[in-house]
């Protein structure tokens, strides 16, 4: 079995900096396995909305945990991360959100300001797993 290789590119010619939270790129070599989650909402198993972004915050981290486990897989093997948030306030809380879950692991990712299905949602992430 080949064992699972992820690679960032991150040049810093020719190319605006990431900031070092983030990267460009991520080459995955070796990969068996890619899990595409839909995207992820900060909702309790009871489908309610937690009031307060800190907290949907670490309930969607830990729902998105709860997928990845679904399938034999961590957040060491998250590989893309593409967050939807209601306000362009939310931008700070959700990269610190996602260093907190990722640790020192970086990866790219992208913040799309968008308008969510309930009002109450205040965030969404979908996330692209390799293993």
């Amino acid at each position: 079995m080949t064992r699972l290789q992820l690679i960032p590119h991150n040049p810093t010619e020719g190319v605006y900096s990431t900031g070092g939270d983030w990267v460009h790129a991520m080459e995955v070599r070796g990969a068996e396995r890619l899990l595409f989650l839909s995207g992820t909402m900060g909702l309790r198993p009871d489908f309610t909305a937690p009031p307060t972004l800190d907290e949907q915050l670490e309930c969607v981290w830990n729902n998105i945990r709860a997928i990845l486990a679904s399938a034999g897989m961590t957040v060491d093997n998250v590989v893309r991360l593409t967050s939807y948030l209601c306000d362009a306030a939310y931008t700070e809380a959700n990269a610190q959100a996602r260093i907190k879950a990722l640790g020192e692991r970086r990866i790219p990712t992208t913040a799309i300001v968008a308008q969510t299905l309930e009002s109450d949602w205040l965030i969404e992430l979908e996330v692209i797993a390799a293993g």
